[in-house]
């Protein structure tokens, strides 16, 4: 025998599903799209198309074509024409490169010595600033990141 609650509940709670299933219940409130997500500047040791525009951000130097800060190495030595970052450093530590046959520019801001050194490891011409060489941090993901500045490493001044 079938009890009286089985009777009552069933149909009742086959009610509560069809209603809730149904086109006639009212829609949960959609949540706003959100923004597009847009990838951050590629930090690449590429060299950059017609020369390299090297400015000035506030307080760091930056390069024109991405506005990403550039750092130098406190292993590296002034006018000796060498980079002391190779290897896996190189790769944490991209290096501010210019095709062959360009030179970098000076853009707003900068008043330093720009000129370039021919890296022993790959043979690109590194860009350098008052005779340091020039690097991005792979860590920054936006123009006006500084997540580079650790101890050896150090934001480019204007």
């Amino acid at each position: 025998m079938i009890s009286l609650k089985k009777l009552v509940i069933g149909p009742l709670m086959a009610a509560v599903l069809v209603a809730g299933c149904s086109s006639a219940a009212t829609p949960s409130p959609i949540p706003p799209a959100a923004p597009p997500v847009t990838a951050a500047p590629a930090v690449s040791n590429a060299p950059a198309a017609g020369g390299a525009t090297v400015m000035a951000s506030g307080a760091v130097v930056v390069a024109g074509s991405n506005n990403m800060t550039l750092y130098q190495f406190s292993s590296d030595v002034a006018d000796n024409g060498k980079s002391a970052c190779t290897g896996g450093c190189i790769t944490k530590w991209p290096a501010l490169t210019v095709a062959a046959g360009t030179t970098p520019t000076a853009g707003t801001g900068v008043t330093g010595k720009l000129a370039t050194i021919t890296r022993a490891d790959d043979g690109t011409l590194q860009v350098t600033y008052n005779g340091l060489p020039l690097y991005f941090y792979s860590g920054d993901k936006a123009p006006g990141d500084t997540n580079g500045n650790y101890p050896n490493w150090t934001p480019a001044k204007p």
